[in-house]
């Protein structure tokens, strides 16, 4: 990779340079999201895929990456799977969210330094207080424990949850997460567990989807449809589709839904925050995603 051409790409060399590093990536919105809320603003941004798939790389690459886009003078990149916690021995320094979270979704250089942030957990944070503030989160239930379900874990307790039952197909993966925020929450009650999630169902105040489960590719719902209450609410964390069968089956259950768009949005919000010291324009950045 030439530092140089990428530096060609910004006339006089100013602007921004950012990106994204990722497998399987070439359907992101990301660089859409980012290069219209610069535009809106008046900024030269650029935003660039980086593929491991398409590019022939593997995670063995990652050090020369990051390398080569530091000395091009990158502002910082994004990363996602399986980049996230692959990367964090390649990083000077953590924000306290990206450590609770145990993964980083956006890198900064600056000063010869580089700092992972962690804006998943802020992303759905911010989508849910928008769309359901006013909701019950005494008692949240969650099925997954993975990169997202550690975001939207440590979202749920920053808000207030003070029961949080972490539901996984993995006892290890369940367990590791519950060990790790627990030291950070120490007043909320974690719970993991692996068996069916229908007891805890019957008095949760909601029920978060942290698994690929619905997404185009993986059909189908991570709970059946009887255990859904009208007085409970649901969020989902997948955006493509915005209306998984999940969150169908929930508002015909007369529930308050909250889809993975929010979350979408969001992050990239933050990490624009981030990557140019600018505060990106949240509902001009939701009305543009749905035209992307």
């Amino acid at each position: 990779m030439s530092s140089t051409g990428i530096k060609d790409e910004i006339a006089g060399g100013r602007g921004i340079l950012t990106g994204l590093i990722g497998a399987g990536i070439q359907g992101s919105r990301s660089p859409a999201m980012h290069m219209r809320e610069a535009d809106a603003q008046g900024l030269r941004l650029i935003y660039r895929l980086y593929d491991l798939q398409v590019d022939g790389r593997s995670l063995d690459d990652l050090p020369r990456l990051l390398d080569a886009l530091e000395t091009a003078g990158f502002a910082g990149v994004n990363v996602t799977h399986p980049v996230k916690q692959r990367v964090i021995p390649l990083l000077d320094e953590l924000s306290a969210e990206a450590r609770q979270v145990g993964a980083v979704n956006t890198i900064l250089f600056a000063g010869g330094r580089r700092v992972g942030h962690n804006t998943d957990w802020s992303g759905f944070a911010e989508s849910f207080t928008r769309t359901l503030g006013d909701a019950r989160i005494a008692k949240v239930v969650q099925v997954g424990a993975g990169g997202a379900g550690a975001a939207t874990a440590v979202a749920m307790l920053r808000l207030g949850c003070t029961d949080l039952l972490i539901h996984d197909s993995s006892t290890e993966r369940a367990t590791d997460l519950v060990e790790r925020l627990s030291h950070d929450f120490p007043d909320a009650r974690l719970t993991a567990q692996t068996g069916s999630p229908e007891a805890d169902m019957t008095d949760a105040d909601g029920l978060v989807n942290a698994t690929p489960i619905g997404m185009e590719g993986h059909p189908g719902m991570p709970i059946p449809a009887t255990w859904l209450r009208a007085d409970m609410w649901v969020a989902d964390v997948i955006y493509f589709p915005l209306e998984t069968a999940l969150l169908l089956a929930a508002k015909a259950r007369g529930c308050a839904t909250l889809n993975g768009g929010g979350m979408a949005v969001f992050q990239a919000a933050r990490a624009f925050d981030l990557f140019t010291g600018k505060i990106a324009d949240r509902e001009r950045m939701v009305r543009d995603f749905g035209t992307i």
